[in-house]
């Protein structure tokens, strides 16, 4: 599952995380991310110390077999911690899924937690990249998945991508435990206080948000990208 940060990705994780036939891992490029760019994110040293900084061996335990003796494996991957430009190719060994959400809502959700993002650091332009790259591996687009059509209805929209993935729809998706999931990363304590809060997915969301000035040339650029990948959204 490909998406920015503040997307919904949390709780779609949680819902795979109630199945009893997945696994989960959460964000398995952030350690790599960090160390490559030397960013300075919250918790940075921790996620670095707790994390695989080995590229190579991301993609390895990515591809390789499913932990726990499970059938099914719920990758949470940030399209920002990809290496913009970077041969990608080795994704398309998996099933892929992008989720998007509007990029205003993202923007406004973000700036809560850390700072009034650039357009690198929410990930559309990444996410437009990697699902182009797919595009031309494949010879066809990959699923698309709207976070507010999730929220709209969430069995309709997870029992219409589970058929598309081909895996029966389980009903222990639409609810989980408060308090957070087992295999939550470090960085948890910081950006997932409302899920952690949560014992389902959140109800429809209202109008679009208002932002500052100095937001809208990260909005632009974003918008088309969002608009790019929603041609092919999933409907239900």
């Amino acid at each position: 599952m490909w998406s920015g940060p503040r997307n919904l990705s949390t709780a779609m994780m949680y819902a795979f995380g109630a199945r009893r036939d997945c696994a989960v891992w959460d964000e398995p490029l952030y350690a790599h991310y960090l160390v490559r760019t030397g960013l300075a994110h919250p918790m940075a040293d921790k996620i670095i110390a707790a994390g695989e900084t080995d590229l190579e061996r991301v993609k390895a335990r990515c591809l390789g077999p499913i932990p726990d003796d499970r059938g099914l494996f719920y990758q949470k991957h940030m399209t920002h911690h990809l290496q913009a430009g970077a041969d990608h190719s080795w994704i398309a060994g998996m099933t892929n899924v992008f989720l998007i959400r509007h990029p205003a809502r993202v923007i406004a959700s973000y700036q809560k937690k850390h700072i009034l993002p650039e357009q690198a650091d929410i990930g559309f332009a990444q996410q437009a990249e990697l699902f182009d790259q797919l595009c031309q591996i494949n010879g066809q687009a990959p699923l698309v998945i709207d976070s507010a059509d999730i929220r709209d209805n969430p069995e309709k929209m997870l029992t219409a991508l589970c058929s598309r993935i081909g895996i029966a729809f389980d009903p222990a998706m639409l609810a989980w435990s408060a308090g957070g999931h087992p295999s939550d990363g470090v960085w948890a304590e910081h950006w997932y206080g409302a899920v952690w809060r949560s014992t389902g997915f959140a109800g429809a969301e209202g109008p679009l948000p208002d932002l500052p000035v100095k937001a809208q040339p990260v909005l632009a650029q974003s918008l088309k990208y969002y608009e790019q990948m929603a041609r092919y959204k999933l409907t239900a």
